[in-house]
């Protein structure tokens, strides 16, 4: 929980509202969490992922309510990802055991169909036996200034969690980085650059100037 619990890396965004947001996103907050809370994955399924928002400080929980939301001028939440898969050679050292129980047993080897079906069986069984892998990314949200942080070292992990807040709460999320910024302010990027405070004046009058000569 590293929003409350101390530093990692994070991805800072400001929030404009896209077509279709709620007038009053605070408001509607709560319900748009719910209509795209984490449900766990369903074993008797073939899916291998869940993904969906929780409440920050019980991954468990999916009521969102005020108490538990909102934390001053702050929205803070997470997002859960499951994964459970059955690894293939965990699967393939059971089949192998159960053929050669069968053959044993038989006086032959499997057929490829018995064999198959077998297999199917035995997967189920170690899905069912085996514990997700969860990962949550906090998610802070400051209302007032309407910038978001998305606490994920991850590039894969950040876009997942800033598509489903876009898509949740129908807003835009642009990246706070020095290029976004000067876009906005009609900046061009190329004269983006260190200044000579930044880099040391005697350093920088020691730098070559690059001089254009135009057509001879």
């Amino acid at each position: 929980m590293p929003v409350l619990r101390g530093a990692v890396t994070f991805s800072r965004f400001l929030v404009e509202p896209a077509e279709g947001a709620a007038a009053d996103l605070k408001r509607s907050l709560s319900r748009a969490l719910k209509a795209r809370a984490f449900a766990p994955i369903d074993r008797r399924s073939e899916e291998e992922r869940a993904a969906g928002f929780v409440e920050l400080e019980n991954h468990d929980a999916t009521e969102f309510s005020a108490g538990a939301l909102f934390y001053g001028e702050y929205a803070l939440f997470g997002y859960r990802i499951d994964t459970i898969k059955v690894p293939g050679p965990v699967l393939r050292a059971e089949v192998d055991k159960w053929a050669a129980a069968f053959e044993k047993e038989k006086g032959r080897p499997p057929s490829r169909g018995e064999k198959g079906e077998n297999r199917s069986s035995l997967r189920q069984v170690l899905r069912n036996r085996a514990v997700p892998l969860t990962k949550v990314h906090d998610v802070s949200w400051n209302l007032k200034s309407r910038q978001l942080q998305i606490w994920a070292a991850s590039r894969k992990a950040v876009e997942e969690v800033l598509n489903a807040v876009e898509t949740g709460f129908k807003v835009k999320l642009t990246p706070l980085i020095p290029a976004s910024a000067a876009a906005r302010m009609g900046i061009d990027e190329a004269t983006l650059g260190p200044t000579a405070e930044l880099i040391g004046v005697e350093l920088a009058a020691e730098l070559p100037v690059e001089v254009s000569h135009g057509e001879a």
